[in-house]
């Protein structure tokens, strides 16, 4: 297992978070634009025939205005928030990099949990989907930390992620956020959080 380990790939965790807008066709561009805004029509329930009344009573399912502001205060307000959470897993997904924020919340699940033998059982699970060689999520992380992590798999702690954890955070903080910050996605949804959801086309 520790073998396979010395394959880790040379690429610069500081550009690789996420496939470059540039690296895609223009018709993939096309296909990624196209899903998420039918994946932020769905996730907003934007419906132009609907009273205000109803607008009203279905507000709590939606963002506000100054929710969708707050999230571009900092990442973390972002993830605290449900709804940012979820908007910002739509964008990593149109950049082809949602494995990062998907081991970002196992790893939140991870250090949540009391059970040693559900510890056990979690590790293994984040390892084999994020960590490994080759793994079908695999996240780009230095030799160092994914040593650190197969040493305490025979053991495992809340903290035996914390690490790797943290390092994701760090990419997706200096990488993908601000790229989403500055992404037609987040300024629609700003857009539709004032009331203005008919600026999102299909």
């Amino acid at each position: 297992m520790i073998e396979n380990l010395v394959s880790v790939s040379t690429r610069s965790m500081a550009f690789t978070d996420c496939m470059k807008t540039t690296d895609l066709s223009a018709e993939k561009k096309g296909i990624k634009r196209k899903n998420w805004r039918m994946r932020i029509r769905f996730f907003l329930k934007i419906n132009s025939s609907q009273s205000k009344s109803k607008l009203r009573k279905n507000r709590a399912y939606r963002p506000t205005a100054d929710d969708v502001n707050q999230w571009a205060q900092s990442l973390d307000k972002l993830l605290s928030h449900k709804y940012g959470k979820a908007a910002f897993c739509i964008f990593l997904k149109s950049e082809f990099c949602e494995e990062n924020i998907e081991f970002w919340t196992a790893c939140e699940d991870f250090g949540a949990t009391a059970s040693q033998a559900e510890l056990a059982a979690k590790a293994n699970s984040i390892y084999e989907e994020f960590i490994k060689s080759e793994a079908p999520k695999e996240i780009n992380l230095d030799f160092h930390t994914k040593n650190a992590i197969v040493k305490s798999l025979g053991e495992p702690s809340a903290t035996s992620f914390l690490t790797a954890q943290k390092k994701i955070y760090s990419l997706m903080e200096n990488n993908s956020y601000p790229r989403f910050i500055h992404s037609d996605l987040y300024q629609e949804l700003c857009a539709a959080a004032k009331g203005e959801g008919k600026h999102i086309k299909s």
